[in-house]
């Protein structure tokens, strides 16, 4: 054996060490219980992720990925561009390859009663339960109200999207949570991490204050900084936001809606960065809550 070799076995043997003592019984019984274990989040896509794929190529996608649940894209979803039957068509092609839909957006409202009551009608043909969306302008108490009377009328959730420092409307996930107060809950957020944290606003107290009305999560990451009215995409755990604490926040308040993985990152082949970024998320989720 060379000394360069039995240095390497040496260093080696203390990478075992930690291990094999909390493999002993007595360093087990010492290891406090996992809060998290057994916990669940519904980890899938948002549908910005497949923006340049069709409807064909993002069901080819999520099935070699082996995700099955999405929100999905206008270009995919058509509500407010198409009719309910064609909504209906689209979402049960999705359905049909094994693919649950959480949501779709962001299907932008306005004032008009009869575009409102047509995004609720293709929304409601797709069989959807939540529909993330926005405004074309800043709403009024009137807005408002006309959308609570559709939101109770069809009982179809809306998560409104935060946009951050370029947002006239709803910047921050505090934005929509202060507009929304006074209407019936099922008017929530649909949180935006990457958003958020150019907004100034961290993701995870966030996720914590908002959680009575969350419906919806986009998970990414991003190199801008705060008030940055341009995002810098990059893949999950090259940026400065704390994948870990966002995904523990949405363990510990009992999330049950989708957390979606939101890939902007400009590539001639986005599918691998896709599955490296939902890997990072789905492996972190499991190393969270594992029984010990």
């Amino acid at each position: 054996m060379t000394r360069r070799e039995a240095l390497g076995r040496a260093a080696l043997g203390t990478l075992f060490l930690p291990i094999a003592g909390a493999l002993s019984p007595l360093a087990a019984a010492d290891v406090p219980a996992n809060p998290l274990a057994g916990r669940r989040l519904t980890l899938g896509l948002a549908g910005y992720t497949m923006r340049k794929m069709s409807a064909d190529t993002a069901i080819s996608t999520l099935r070699e990925l082996g995700i099955t649940s999405a929100a999905l894209y206008k270009v995919h979803l058509p509500i407010l561009l198409s009719t309910p039957d064609v909504c209906q068509e689209d979402a049960k092609r999705f359905r049909d390859a094994g693919i649950t839909i959480a949501s779709t957006g962001v299907v932008q409202l306005t004032k008009s009663e009869a575009t409102m009551r047509r995004a609720f009608e293709c929304a409601r043909a797709a069989g959807l339960s939540t529909m993330t969306a926005s405004y074309a302008a800043p709403p009024d108490a009137e807005v408002l109200q006309l959308t609570e009377r559709f939101v109770r009328e069809y009982d179809i959730r809306l998560a409104f999207h935060n946009h951050g420092p370029e947002d006239g409307i709803f910047p921050s996930p505090y934005d929509v949570w202060k507009a929304v107060q006074p209407y019936d809950a099922r008017m929530g957020l649909c949180l935006d991490v990457g958003h958020s944290a150019r907004a100034g606003a961290d993701p995870v107290s966030a996720i914590r204050d908002c959680a009575a009305r969350l419906y919806d999560v986009h998970v990414k990451d991003t190199t801008a900084p705060v008030g940055a009215k341009k995002d810098q995409p990059v893949g999950l755990g090259f940026g400065r936001l704390d994948i870990v604490g966002i995904l523990r926040a949405l363990l510990e308040i009992g999330y049950s809606h989708q957390v979606g993985l939101e890939d902007e990152v400009e590539s001639p082949d986005t599918v691998p960065g896709i599955a490296q970024s939902y890997g990072f998320m789905r492996g972190t989720v499991a190393a969270l809550t594992r029984a010990s």
